[in-house]
């Protein structure tokens, strides 16, 4: 039994790893069981779905693989910044954590990438919001950076919220493919390229707005 546990959890593992590259590289719905089955080297195509179920659940299933991990470096930088009322810390512990753990995957990574086309697929993304919203470290880090954040109208929070995820994921899912290719990066490190990151988030929400009337006055004019 205890083998046979060990072989399942080793077929689980391989076809979970060529999905993510598979994912990251063409797309989900490019990819079909058929060529994750293969790619695992898996001589049964049905592999895929016994093992997982849908394509969803085969999503989830990759999305939780680096949950675990993602969620200790969060529980040490919160621990790092205690009670802190600087919103760059609390930047810090949002985009870091994500870096940190690319890094330490090695190279070449594809979870960037498969993030990226998870969260650009209408069919796909709400996976990935509900798996976040399960994280207690990520909403306790959500919670504090609104707590450190300007008084913005509540559609510009919003606006800016949605701006943050799309910083975040899309510029590490450049950087990783940059990396994969062997192409120039404009930081040398993970670590540099969060740096970045934290300055852009921090100004982002730092940024001035344009009042309600103002907008309305400018939404006229072009007309």
């Amino acid at each position: 039994m205890a083998v046979r546990a060990e072989r399942v959890s080793a077929t689980r593992e391989q076809i979970l790893t060529a999905a993510e590259r598979l994912f990251a590289e063409q797309g989900v719905f490019a990819v079909s069981n058929r060529q994750v089955s293969e790619a695992a080297g898996q001589g049964n195509n049905a592999a895929v779905g016994y093992h997982f179920g849908t394509k969803a659940d085969l999503v989830r299933a990759i999305v939780r693989k680096h949950a675990e991990q993602l969620e200790r470096i969060r529980e040490r930088m919160l621990a790092e910044i205690g009670d802190s009322a600087d919103a760059r810390d609390w930047a810090a512990c949002l985009i870091r954590p994500v870096t940190e753990h690319l890094d330490a995957l090695g190279s070449p990574t594809w979870f960037a990438r498969f993030g990226a086309q998870v969260t650009t697929d209408p069919a796909l993304r709400d996976i990935m919001i509900d798996e976040a919203l399960t994280s207690p470290t990520l909403v306790e880090i959500v919670t504090g950076l609104n707590r450190c954040l300007p008084q913005l109208p509540p559609e510009v929070r919003a606006e800016r919220s949605e701006m943050t995820s799309q910083l975040m994921v899309h510029m590490c899912a450049e950087r990783e493919r940059a990396l994969a290719e062997g192409r120039p990066t404009p930081r040398a490190t993970w670590h540099d390229a969060a740096t970045g990151l934290i300055d852009a988030v921090v100004a982002l929400w730092a940024a001035p707005f344009t009042p309600d009337e103002q907008r309305g006055t400018s939404d006229e004019s072009t007309r």
